[in-house]
């Protein structure tokens, strides 16, 4: 059966909030629309009864307590936090962090501001497949060290970092582990203690709740973290983060968690065998295509693929009815390769060439094979007016 076009595969930068968690958060615009923080009234206390109910559905997620759940306005803030936070509270015990280069900017440029403010920052590279190892972690902290920041999977390439020993590694050295958990949460297992997470990042429009809102976990004991906070103002969530909590998105980011918490196992099976149904129906009809990230450790939706002699942004318009995103970032001046794809070691030219398909909860398997033949259609086009490719499949003769 066709499918209704056009298609949504771009899932790592956001997703369709669905429809079940919409419909949790609909009384809490015009019904229960009172403040969380103005006790006095039924109104007020409701809102934070909702609130409550949210931060232990997103703690669950994750192995937490709810008490250590921070709402934010989304997972750049809650890095931001987790960064600056830690660097200004234990700067009389150390001014050095570490991190790794495929990392979100939402944590790169935060480690560079605070470079220019007088930190020192490690920035580890890592394998062809986008990991870093512990040991590696190791042999950069120093009596130093404040903080290391390495997240669970990679926005762009999907690759899963060893975290659980990682965190345990940091755990052992007396040293703050954060993690950017965006791309991994509601997909793949976490839990904070087994793996030693002291601060990690959340966001509700990455797993099917609204944009808008997002959440630090914040370790409280064994250690207890201290962070500074970037906002002041009314001493809400702790002190941590001041401002009036957006009541119906806090409410959809719970449901979102808990129907993630409920039905992972399932849905990491179905996405698994849909993207592989994507990379073998591609890579079986195009040659010159490459793999990028880890083959197998990676997350289950993500696929990112490069295609030789072709261009990202001329295969994006041929394929007008398929949502993707580019392996290559663009500025008004330039076109620079992805920061992850040179990190891992990816040639200009393949790079300038990658596409990433994001599968989620919505995608349909007749969705993933027309995306196949789109794929396929779109590079054998441009492939065929390419002075390059002529070139080499001349040289191939």
């Amino acid at each position: 059966m066709a499918p209704k076009l056009p298609i949504y595969l771009d899932n790592h930068a956001t997703t369709r909030v669905d429809p079940r968690v919409l419909e949790i958060m609909l009384p809490y615009f015009a019904e229960q629309y009172g403040n969380a923080a103005s006790r006095q009234h039924i109104f007020g206390q409701r809102a934070e009864e909702a609130v409550d109910r949210a931060r232990t559905q997103i703690a669950d997620l994750i192995g937490a307590e709810a008490r250590t759940i921070v709402f934010t306005s989304g997972a750049t803030e809650s890095s931001n936090l987790a960064l600056k936070g830690v660097a200004a509270a234990y700067r009389k015990k150390g001014d050095h962090l570490i991190s790794v280069a495929t990392e979100h900017n939402a944590v790169l440029d935060p480690l560079r501001r605070l470079e220019r403010d007088g930190f020192r920052v490690t920035i580890l590279p890592v394998d062809r497949f986008g990991r870093v190892t512990p040991e590696q972690v190791e042999a950069a902290i120093t009596e130093r060290t404040v903080l290391v920041s390495v997240m669970a999977a990679n926005n762009e390439i999907g690759t899963l970092q060893p975290v659980r020993d990682i965190g345990r590694l940091c755990k052992r050295r007396g040293v703050l582990f954060h993690t950017d958990a965006v791309q991994a949460a509601g997909k793949i297992p976490l839990d904070v203690d087994d793996m030693g997470i002291d601060l990690l990042s959340l966001s509700a429009h990455k797993m099917y709740g609204p944009k808008g809102v997002g959440a630090l976990y914040v370790r409280r004991r064994e250690p207890h973290v201290r962070l500074e906070p970037l906002i002041d103002g009314g001493g809400h969530e702790r002190g941590l983060r001041s401002g009036t909590l957006p009541v119906p998105n806090i409410v959809g980011f719970g449901a979102a968690c808990d129907f993630c918490r409920q039905e992972m196992a399932e849905e990491a099976e179905r996405l698994t065998a849909l993207r592989e149904r994507l990379r073998a129906g591609v890579q079986d009809q195009l040659e010159d295509t490459a793999l990028h990230g880890h083959p197998t450790e990676r997350l289950p939706g993500n696929l990112n693929l490069g295609f030789a002699y072709v261009d990202s942004g001329a295969l994006m318009t041929r394929m007008r009815d398929v949502a993707v995103s580019s392996g290559s970032a663009c500025t008004s001046a330039s076109v620079e390769p992805s920061h992850v794809l040179k990190a891992i070691g990816v040639p200009d030219e393949l790079a300038h060439g990658s596409i990433r398909y994001g599968l989620g909860r919505f995608t349909t398997p007749d969705e993933v094979d027309y995306a196949v033949e789109e794929t396929v259609r779109a590079v054998q086009v441009l492939r065929a007016i390419s002075p390059a490719f002529a070139l080499h499949r001349g040289a191939m003769v």
